[in-house]
């Protein structure tokens, strides 16, 4: 996870490689959400409970960013030595998720917004690593455009989840 988080390409070229990573990568991504979870409480109005609730989108919506960064990369914009194989592209995307882990800090009042601000852009660069070395890209700008649109997409996702069955704010 320190190779991860320190944006260590090697470290994401091991972990592509390494089908037995796939446990630790989905380890790593449920402790991200249970960290959204647990810090998005320091903001003042959320109460505990809706703890598991902001925990369980934050899983949906990288669920549904590593599924569309698969499709967008491995379909709409591959490169010409791109083979796609959803289990590399997960196992990289789920260890560009430790970052994320540090959202747990947000749980202390007045740094939820800098926690989350923080672990968001680096969450987002690791995975732009992450899908470069995974999708065997040469194209650094590419791996930004597919990470982007999937961005987008999932933060779509997750607001329309959240406005929906999120907890609502006194």
């Amino acid at each position: 996870m320190f190779g991860a988080v320190s944006l260590d390409s090697e470290i994401y070229e091991e972990v592509e490689a390494d089908r037995t990573a796939t446990g630790q990568a989905m380890l790593v991504v449920i402790m991200s959400s249970l960290a959204a979870g647990v810090g998005v409480t320091g903001r003042a109005g959320i109460a505990p409970r809706g703890a598991f609730m902001i925990s369980g989108i934050a899983l949906i919506a990288w669920a549904a960013w590593a599924l569309v960064t698969f499709e967008i990369g491995g379909r709409l914009m591959p490169e010409p030595q791109t083979r796609v194989d959803v289990g590399e592209l997960l196992r990289t995307i789920g260890f560009a998720s430790a970052p994320g882990m540090l959202r747990v800090f947000g749980i202390i009042p007045g740094v939820t917004i800098p926690a989350f601000a923080i672990t968001t852009v680096w969450m987002l660069l690791a995975t732009i690593v992450a899908v470069r070395q995974a999708l065997d890209y040469t194209s650094t700008a590419r791996a930004v455009a597919v990470c982007a649109l999937g961005w987008a997409l999932a933060i779509g996702i997750a607001m329309a989840l959240g406005l929906f069955f999120g907890p609502t704010l006194s």
